[in-house]
C-alpha cells in the first residue's frame, strides 16, 4: 500500500472522520496526569488506521501524555511539508507505504523501488530519506497488511478469476483509492504486472462502503481493500490472489519524529510493545469486531491492550 493508502464512509462504524479527535477520556486512561506534554496523532482515515490510532492514544495516554488525534484522506497529507513531522509527532504507518512514498516523492515516479519482501530490509534502504525527513521508524510488526483486490463471488464464479493473472486482458474499472492511479502496487502494478486495462480508476476511500457497493452493483469489476479486510465474506466478496506479488512488505509500523523521540524515549518502549504484540490474525480479527460486530475502535482497541497487558 504504498500508500497503501490509504483511507470509509459507513464502514468506519463510529470511528473519527478526517480531522477528528479520537481522544476518549473513558479509554482506560482516566486517572493519569497528562504531565509529558502534548503529542498529535496523524494517519490515513480508513478503520484499521483508526483501530491501531486508538491503541497508540489510549497506550500514550496511559504514559502521562497529552494526546490529540487527527485522521486525514491519504499519506501526502500528513506527509505535507510543515505538517509531519513538525505538526504532527507519531503516525501508524505500513514499511512499504511510507518507503515508496518517500522514495517517489524524492526520486520520481519512476524511481528504483527500495522496499521488498523483508521490511527490516526495506527500512535500512530507506535510512537516507528517512533522516533527511527527520522521522524514525520504529520495531515493525509481525502483522501486516498488504493492498488486496476483490471481485464480487459471483464474478469469479462466471468469469473463472480466482487471482489476478486471470484478469490479464480484460477491461476493468477499480473502486481504488485517490492515490492509487499509477501505483506500483496498485493500479500501476495491475497493468504493468498483470496485463490489466484499467479503463477508470474510481477514487473512493480505501476500503470503503462506497468500494464494496461500487462492485457490487458491477459500477466497477474490482475493489481495493487490504489482506487484513474482516467484511468481504459477509458481502459475498473475495480476493484474489496476488499470484506475481505486486505487494511488498506492509508490515505495521510506528512513523515518530526524531526530535521529538530523542526528547521523550519511553515512547519507543510503548509502542514497539504493541508492535511485539500484534500479528495479521489477531489484526484481522480485531478489526472484524469494527467492521462486522459493530464495535467501537476504541473499545476494541482497549480490550486488546488490556488483554495483553500493555495499559498496567
Amino acid at each position: 500500500m504504498i500508500a497503501l493508502a490509504i483511507a470509509s464512509s459507513t464502514v468506519l462504524l463510529g470511528a473519527a472522520c478526517a480531522g477528528d479527535n479520537l481522544d476518549k477520556k473513558d479509554s482506560g486512561s482516566a486517572g493519569k496526569s497528562a504531565d509529558k506534554g502534548a503529542v498529535k496523532i496523524s494517519g490515513q482515515n480508513f478503520p484499521e488506521a483508526t483501530l491501531v490510532a486508538s491503541m497508540y492514544e489510549q497506550l500514550l495516554t496511559a504514559k502521562g501524555y497529552d494526546v490529540s488525534v487527527s485522521l486525514v484522506d491519504t499519506r501526502d497529507v500528513y506527509m505535507a511539508a510543515g505538517q509531519f513531522p513538525t505538526g504532527v509527532q507519531i503516525v501508524p504507518e505500513y514499511v512499504g507505504g511510507i518507503v515508496d512514498f518517500l522514495n517517489t516523492t524524492e526520486n520520481g515516479k519512476d524511481a528504483k523501488p527500495l522496499t521488498t519482501s523483508d521490511a527490516a530490509a526495506s527500512i535500512t534502504a530507506a535510512k537516507s530519506l528517512l533522516d533527511a525527513k527527520g522521522i524514525t521508524l520504529l520495531d515493525p510488526s509481525a502483522a501486516t497488511d498488504t493492498n488486496a483486490f476483490f471481485v464480487t463471488k459471483e464474478f469469479s464464479d462466471a468469469e473463472g478469476v480466482t487471482k489476478l493473472s486471470d484478469l490479464k486482458g480484460m477491461n476493468v474499472v477499480l473502486a481504488g483509492s485517490p492515490d492509487c492511479e499509477g501505483r506500483a502496487d496498485c493500479a500501476g502494478g495491475l497493468s504493468d504486472v498483470y496485463g490489466i486495462n484499467i479503463e477508470q480508476v474510481l477514487p473512493f476511500q480505501f476500503a470503503s462502503q462506497q468500494s464494496y457497493q461500487s462492485v457490487l452493483d458491477n459500477e466497477s469489476q474490482i475493489g481495493l481493500t487490504s489482506t487484513t479486510d474482516g467484511t468481504l465474506a459477509s458481502q459475498g466478496l473475495l480476493l484474489l490472489e496476488d499470484d506475481k506479488a505486486i505487494q511488498t512488505a506492509q508490515n505495521l509500523v510506528p512513523a515518530v519524529s526524531t526530535e521529538f523521540l530523542d526528547a521523550h524515549p519511553d515512547v519507543a518502549d510503548a509502542l514497539n510493545g504493541l508492535m511485539a504484540a500484534l500479528t495479521t490474525e489477531k489484526l484481522t480479527e480485531l478489526n472484524g469486531k469494527v467492521s462486522v460486530d459493530r464495535k467501537q475502535p476504541a473499545d476494541v482497541a482497549k480490550t486488546f491492550l488490556d488483554g495483553e497487558g500493555l495499559l498496567s
